[in-house]
Parts: structure tokens; sequence; C-alpha cells
């Protein structure tokens, strides 16, 4: 079984959207590890490393994700899991910003897949499953 890594980073404490998160991928077979709110980088890649997980899945919905979630991918590289699978979604720039260059500047940041805001979780899933291989 897959274990795949969630929580809501930085100053956020969204949490409704991120146990709906958790049931979904709960329900579809996989361990979720939910780190929950007003999570760091850090907190993110010690759960990944403590549970061997393939995937962190970073939801934020207070519109700082682009500054919570830079330098993440250059953080697992040093701690050793660089090729983790790295997921962002949700509310995660401030005010109404083209999603084709939000996309590509998380992209850019080393994210493997990046959610508009209101994406279902099962729009996800689809390519959780793609992406690890089932």
């Amino acid at each position: 079984m897959k274990t795949i890594v969630i929580g809501v980073i930085g100053a956020d404490v969204h949490a409704v959207g991120n146990k709906i998160i958790e049931y979904t991928l709960t329900n579809a077979g996989y361990n979720v590890v939910n780190i929950g709110v007003l999570s760091t980088q850090e907190d993110f890649i010690n759960a990944a490393i403590e549970t061997d997980a393939s995937l962190i899945l970073v939801s934020s919905l207070y519109g700082h994700g682009e500054i919570d979630c830079r330098g993440m991918r250059e953080k697992c590289i040093e701690a050793g899991i660089g090729e983790i699978l790295l997921y962002v979604g949700g509310n995660i720039v401030v005010g109404k910003q083209d999603f084709i260059q939000v996309k590509q500047t998380f992209m850019d940041m080393g994210f493997t897949r990046v959610y508009p805001p209101g994406t279902p979780i099962d729009n996800a899933l689809k390519d959780i499953r793609e992406d690890l291989g089932e």
C-alpha cells in the first residue's frame, strides 16, 4: 500500500478540504498520513521520510502557497527524497492570476502536479494512480 502525506502548509487553518482529501484517498486504498493544518515544509518532508511516502500533497487555501512552497523540492533533495512526487492545490496564490502562469511557477519550483482552486480530489486521484504506476 502506497503512502501519501497530506496537509495544509503555512499559516493556513483550512481543515475541511484536508479532511475530504484524507477520506477520499483512504477510501481509494492509500495509507494517508495527515499532518493537519499550520504545517511547515519540514513537517511534510519529515513525515514523508518517517513513513517512506511516495507522494506529498500540499494544500493551501489562504493564498500564500507560492511563498510557503518555495524551495520545497530543494529541501526534499537535501533530505534524500529528491524524487518524491510533489502535488499542490487550492488557492495557492493571492488574487486572480492566470492559472497557466501559476502552474508554470510551481512546476519551475519542482512540483509534479499543480491544481487550480476548486479542483475535486477525484481529478487528482486519477493523476496519483497514473504517477504511482497503478
